[in-house]
């Protein structure tokens, strides 16, 4: 993969953000629970970066159909930058409150809303069509990779240096990936793009477009309702009261960072096998591999001996890696180019909706009937979606597509918005 230039400057740009926002989210997690000891301002702060991540999604996924997607990747790189640089200072100087990290979680939110759906329309304009799954992969093993790093730095600059170097740090991963977009040159996959001008729809016809696209593929729909269940019920209670339970169950909220590390070597894992396995029903076999998650959570909920939850970990962390990359590689593989983004936008906000009221809801929760029993139930009611999600005989029965070019592609010479 690494020899198509485009594509190599977006995965190092990409690798390079991924280490800084994996790092980033459990420092956050570690910094809130040890400075106010309570779960719902962790809760607070999650939902004020979810709830306009979420809000602006789908006016996310028309601009980057309509934008070049490299650029609204650089743009928002930028925000994001200056905002984690905002927010080291106001930790190095002592200065920081709750409220001010809620502000600039909801600002930095509101930048991913646009950056999301542009970058996973731009990664299959970088190689040719029969290569999307090992790039959706390789893509996958260097974000897999950050997330065995980064909870192991975040934990170890808390433990040490201060949170302040986390936010500092991810601030230059964001400069870095900036620079490393600004190589990158995408070609456009298949007709041409949206008009421009006067003559270009409305945004209120487009987002009908990439409804029109989602629900017309129950393979595609259903699986997003039972992601969003999962979300609610098992996402949202683990990063709000994982730190409480690694706690109350083992005795150092480090654990909560060890047990994300040891997911992350199973998503390594994971990426790489995605990188040359094409089952003959990717989603199926994609969805039976996610199961192996929820009864890991239960196991660290339980507080059952690492020896079993760590090892778990990694087996959940092995489906997660191979799920995602066949889910992405049928989208990219089976919705119009032209569309991808906005189908990407409903991906995240249907998936991901409920994030913001499991995060609002799971301190309390958590602190009404315990931080470990809310966990096992939210991971029990996940293992139940996840298995609705087969429901849909498309689901199922859906073959790989063929190593063939679907699309025609064209070079862009200068500037593409597809």
């Amino acid at each position: 993969m690494l020899r198509h230039s485009d594509y190599r400057w977006l995965w190092a740009g990409q690798s390079t953000s991924a280490v800084g926002d994996s790092l980033v989210f459990v420092a956050l997690a570690l910094f809130i629970t040890d400075r106010t000891g309570n779960p719902t301002d962790l809760g607070l702060v999650l939902a004020a970066g979810a709830t306009p991540l979420i809000a602006f999604l789908l006016l996310g996924g028309v601009w980057a159909d309509r934008l070049p997607r490299h650029v609204v990747v650089i743009v928002t790189d930028l925000i994001c930058a200056a905002l984690h640089a905002l927010l080291a200072t106001l930790i190095f100087t002592s200065q920081v409150e709750i409220w001010q990290i809620v502000v600039i979680m909801a600002l930095f939110g509101t930048a991913e809303a646009f950056f999301r759906p542009a970058v996973s329309g731009l990664v299959p304009q970088t190689v040719p069509e029969a290569d999307i799954q090992q790039a959706n992969a390789l893509m996958g093993v260097s974000r897999n990779v950050a997330t065995f790093a980064g909870p192991a730095l975040a934990t170890a600059l808390i433990l040490t240096a201060g949170a302040g170097w986390a936010f500092a740090i991810d601030a230059g991963t964001f400069l870095v990936s900036a620079a490393c977009l600004s190589r990158v040159r995408p070609r456009r996959r298949g007709a041409a793009g949206l008009p421009v001008g006067p003559s270009r729809r409305s945004v209120r016809s487009e987002l009908r477009a990439g409804y029109l696209e989602v629900r017309s593929r129950a393979w595609i729909w259903v699986t997003l309702v039972a992601f969003a269940v999962v979300d609610l019920a098992a996402i949202a209670p683990l990063f709000v009261l994982g730190p409480l339970v690694a706690r109350e169950q083992y005795g150092h909220t480090a654990v909560f960072g060890i047990r994300v590390a040891m997911i992350g070597i199973g998503t390594i894992a994971g990426s790489l096998i995605g990188i040359g396995w094409r089952p003959r029903h990717p989603m199926r076999t994609a969805v039976l591999l996610i199961l192996l998650w929820p009864p890991s959570l239960i196991l660290f909920g339980a507080g059952v001996t690492l020896w079993a939850v760590l090892p778990a970990a990694v087996l959940g962390g092995l489906g997660l890696a191979l799920f995602d990359t066949w889910w992405s590689t049928a989208l990219a593989e089976r919705v119009p180019p032209d569309r991808l983004s906005r189908v990407s936008s409903y991906d995240w906000v249907v998936s991901a909706g409920l994030l913001p009221a499991g995060y609002a809801v799971a301190g309390p929760l958590g602190h009404w009937l315990g931080a470990a029993p809310v966990l096992i139930g939210g991971a029990a009611l996940a293992l139940v979606a996840t298995l609705a999600a087969l429901i849909p005989r498309e689901t199922r029965m859906l073959e790989r597509a063929p190593l063939t070019e679907p699309h025609a592609l064209e070079v862009c010479t200068g500037v593409c918005t597809q």
